[in-house]
């Protein structure tokens, strides 16, 4: 079997989480997951359970050793063959996550950063997801009319979490 080659990574500024308040462009979903934060924050931690929600991602691999957290990296490859190097900025079991691109396969992002937070509820806990980004180039002129559509789908995403969440921590 041939081995396939990594495609050219373009530097992303590296931000921190405080880019959330700042960045041209950031997106908040919130949904209601039927399990315990700390299970919830298992499956957001295993790389097999993404492909499965966030239908956009094929891979995730972990590039650092574990046990992971603050300062763990993983590799994750998507649809249409982007690919990104990401960089843990918050890992507090059962109340929040934080990621951001330090490299991506697309020359259209500047910044890139996720943050997921989980609140204890009645029924288990909320899961809000928030997205912040920066493109650079023709792309950044896009975004205004994208928007509603990317939030449709991010929305889309979180409801499939729910799904597979639905019946406990998935196998």
């Amino acid at each position: 079997m041939a081995a396939t080659t990594r495609p050219t990574m373009h530097p992303c500024r590296q931000v921190g989480l405080d880019y959330l308040e700042s960045a041209p462009v950031r997106f908040d979903n919130t949904v209601a997951i039927a399990l315990s934060p700390d299970d919830l924050f298992g499956v957001l931690a295993r790389p097999d359970t993404w492909s499965r929600w966030a239908k956009v991602i094929t891979d995730v691999d972990y590039t650092s050793p574990e046990p992971h957290g603050v300062g763990a990296t993983r590799t994750v490859t998507m649809r249409g063959g982007l690919l990104a190097d990401e960089e843990f900025l918050a890992w507090e079991p059962g109340r929040r996550l934080a990621f951001r691109f330090n490299s991506c396969s697309t020359s259209a992002l500047a910044a890139f950063l996720e943050v997921y937070t989980i609140e204890p509820t009645a029924a288990g806990c909320d899961l809000t997801w928030s997205l912040a980004q920066e493109l650079k180039g023709p792309s950044r002129h896009l975004s205004p009319l994208t928007r509603p559509v990317t939030d449709l789908v991010f929305r889309r995403f979180l409801r499939d979490l729910q799904r597979l969440t639905a019946d406990g921590v998935p196998a």
